[in-house]
């Protein structure tokens, strides 16, 4: 604890420790795909396959780690907190569990959300020989099945997934960088992972004719074991800080047409100050100030 209190020495070490400071606007989150002791050619292939759809935002560690993520979670949390990742992608085989992928987030460091999926079938991006798209393109998510929006384990699955691929945040789009799909699928108790490149042809107008080309990986997932945060936890990690709200306008309003209406408060004012404009018809005349003075001013004597 004194070691990790005690200030930097060095610009490098204090700008590493400002990157990592709160921000009111986060980075892109990165995300760690770790291989189990006991990992076999699927998973490790299913780990480069995401590694490479999901970088430049990921850490791929190469080495083996013998550990169980719903068992003991302390080893996770100790490579997030030293990779600064705050998504993890754990894979691992055995008997009563072939195949097996952990998903999950972070939040200050601790595990927040846990997933378990099973991969019953997979296709690789090696495998299908078509056209890849460049290495940090944003995909576009599209998720098929009334289970996401109905079932609480499915909906927080939704939800983990958009935060493992959804990229960085971009401030305007234009029609030529959208160019990779992802899509999932939840039907009969398994999810379908899909991915596609957009081609975009020649339509004879300005809107082109869209096809979808499929570019791998290909995924079909079970659900296994699941770990979810409580509801107060969940809603904490949610929180916003009061410097990303928008602030409230007072007396603004708006109709059924959207149109926008505003109140303005003003004082008493004084009509005798008014301002008007200036002509010779509006002058006071010379008996007329003396009368509003309340007697006949002097006359001027004229010099001799």
């Amino acid at each position: 604890l004194i070691y990790c209190c005690r200030k930097p020495k060095t610009k490098r070490a204090k700008r590493f420790l400002e990157k990592r400071e709160p921000k009111l606007n986060e980075n892109t989150k990165n995300a760690m795909l770790i291989k189990g002791g006991n990992a076999n050619l699927t998973v490790t292939e299913v780990l480069k396959d995401i590694y490479a759809v999901k970088k430049p935002f990921a850490v791929l560690y190469k080495r083996k780690n013998i550990t169980r993520p719903f068992e003991d979670q302390t080893s996770l949390e100790f490579f997030s907190k030293k990779s600064d990742c705050s998504l993890f992608l754990f894979g691992s085989h055995n008997k009563k569990r072939p195949n097996n992928l952990v998903i999950g987030r972070m939040f200050d460091y601790h595990v927040l959300d846990m997933i378990e999926l099973g991969v019953e079938k997979f296709v690789s991006l090696k495998d299908i020989k078509n056209s890849k798209c460049p290495e940090g393109t944003k995909p576009m998510l599209i998720f098929a099945g009334d289970v996401f929006d109905v079932n609480e384990e499915y909906r927080r699955l939704k939800s983990l997934l958009i935060d493992f691929f959804r990229g960085p945040t971009v401030p305007s789009i234009r029609l030529a960088g959208l160019e990779y799909v992802l899509h999932f699928t939840a039907v009969d108790g398994k999810i379908y992972m899909r991915s596609y490149k957009v081609l975009l042809k020649k339509s004879g107008c300005k809107i082109p004719r869209i096809e979808l080309e499929e570019m791998g990986p290909s995924l079909d997932l079970v659900m296994r074991r699941t770990h979810l945060a409580s509801d107060d936890l969940y809603k904490l990690s949610l929180k916003q800080p009061k410097g990303l709200k928008p602030k409230k306008k007072k007396n603004i309003s708006h109709d059924v047409f959207g149109t926008t209406y505003g109140r303005i408060h003003m004082q008493k004012q004084d009509l005798s100050k008014l301002l008007t404009r200036k002509m010779k018809g509006l002058r006071k005349r010379p008996a007329k100030k003396s009368a509003e003075d309340g007697g006949t001013t002097p006359k001027k004597s004229k010099p001799d």
